[in-house]
Parts: C-alpha cells; sequence; structure tokens
C-alpha cells in the first residue's frame, strides 16, 4: 500500500473531492484525522473507513478559524503520535459581480479558501519537519487560470492559493512536497452550485463536459487518483507544481 502508516490530515472531507481522496488514501493504508463542518455526513465517512479495516477519525469544526486548523494538528498527534500530510480540500464559491459582491461574502471566501490552507500548514509544517519529510496537497481549482462569470472571489482566491502553495514548496523543501492540483468540471454538488452562476446551469454544465477533450465530466475518484500518486513516493521529484485535472478543457 502506498501510504502504508502514513498518517494524513484531510479537511473538507465530508462531500465531493474531500471524501474521495480520504477514501483512496485509507484503501492505501493511511491513518486520517478527518474535517468537515457536517458532523452527520463525517461519521458516516469515517465509520466506513473503520468498518472497512482503516483507522480515520473525524473532527467537526470551521477551518477558517485559527483555533480548529491548531485543534486538528494537535488531535492527530495525539491520537497518532505524528503528521505526514495535510490535503486541504475546504472550498466556498462566493458568487457575485465585483460590483455587487458583499464585502462579508468576499472575506469570507478568501477565509474558506487560502486563510485556511495557511492556518493549517502554518501548525502542521511543524511537526512534518520534525520527521524530516512530508507532503501538503492544496487542492484549487482551474479557476486560478481560467475566468468564469460571477466568480471573482473564487477565482482570485485559487490562484492566491497555487502561489502559497508553490512558495511555500520553495521554503520547505527539500524535506517537504507541497503541490497544487486544479480540477476542472467535476461532478459534485460544488460544481452545480457554481453553475447558477450561468444563465441556463444545466446548459452550461453539459458544456463543461462537452468542452473537454474526454467529453465528460470528472469525477471525485479521478481527483483522488492524482492525490495519491501526489502523496506517494512515486512524486519524489515533484513540488511547487501546480497539476490541472480537467479533461483537457484548458491547453496551453
Amino acid at each position: 500500500m502506498k501510504l502504508n502508516e502514513k498518517v494524513y490530515i484531510i479537511t473538507g472531507a465530508t462531500s465531493g473531492m474531500g471524501r474521495a481522496i480520504a477514501l483512496e488514501f485509507a484503501r492505501e493504508g493511511a491513518k486520517l484525522l478527518l474535517n468537515g463542518r457536517d458532523e452527520k455526513r463525517g461519521g458516516e465517512v469515517m465509520d466506513r473507513i473503520n468498518q472497512q479495516g482503516g483507522d480515520a477519525h473525524f473532527v467537526p469544526g470551521d477551518v477558517c478559524l485559527e483555533s480548529i486548523n491548531v485543534a486538528l494538528t494537535e488531535e492527530a498527534i495525539s491520537r497518532f503520535g505524528k503528521i505526514d500530510g495535510i490535503s486541504t480540500n475546504a472550498g466556498m464559491l462566493g458568487l457575485g459581480e465585483v460590483t455587487t459582491l458583499n464585502s462579508s461574502i468576499w472575506e469570507k471566501t478568501f477565509q474558506t479558501n487560502v486563510d485556511s490552507v495557511f492556518y493549517l500548514m502554518k501548525h502542521s509544517l511543524p511537526y512534518m519537519k520534525q520527521i524530516g519529510t512530508g507532503v501538503v496537497l492544496v487542492n484549487a481549482s482551474i479557476a486560478a487560470f481560467k475566468q468564469f462569470p460571477n466568480h471573482p472571489a473564487y477565482c482570485a482566491s485559487k490562484a492566491a492559493t497555487v502561489a502559497l502553495a508553490k512558495q511555500a514548496a520553495a521554503d520547505y523543501g527539500p524535506q517537504i512536497r507541497i503541490n497544487a492540483i486544479c480540477p476542472g468540471p467535476v461532478d459534485t454538488p460544488f460544481l452545480h452550485d457554481s453553475a447558477v452562476a450561468f444563465p441556463d446551469p444545466e446548459t452550461a454544465i453539459n458544456n463543461a463536459a462537452n468542452g473537454t477533450f474526454m467529453k465528460r465530466l470528472g469525477t471525485p475518484g479521478d481527483v483522488a487518483k492524482l492525490a495519491l500518486f501526489l502523496a506517494s513516493d512515486d512524486a519524489s521529484w515533484i513540488t511547487g507544481a501546480a497539476y490541472r485535472i480537467d479533461g483537457g478543457i484548458i491547453t496551453g
């Protein structure tokens, strides 16, 4: 198993890509500290992993708060004795044009998409440095490189997240590898929520699928496989990268 006995903190683990990454990492032997705001769904993911012979624990909370990120790192150390890596997946769309977007929505979007990554890195990286190795996987988006109607907060925050991952890779190599994953249109509730920014949401989703070279939406499992590769020793010489996984919807 590629992650046997590795300890990972996974945020946004209650649905979509975060959930798929948690299940994939568990299958590959990782011990997991899971986080999300929905206790019911988080408990279901934890129970599924544990019933299948894995080792997972769920800690609810809003990762916009630095205190929750402190709690996650402390719980991982208390329960498992180390931290080998983190996978950040919490996200917020913050839809609205620049001139009409409420300032509080702008701020909350950045808190969810950027601040939460900074806080978890800030408090987990020292533990990785102690053991001399580690992996950080930041779930960003092709929105870091491509514009979408009524998505200024989302696009700007995802671009900031990619820049943060690349910069931190420079500071914490060679011991710790830090990469961003940039999904395109993946079939999750988040995608359908995003589509309401378009005049015809259903058409927008169909156009997104047909706009890929693969002529389909991605699946959370597609992203989880990339996350596994980047977390494993197979990617031992990969850091500071932003991997687009988008079916070819962006080229060049």
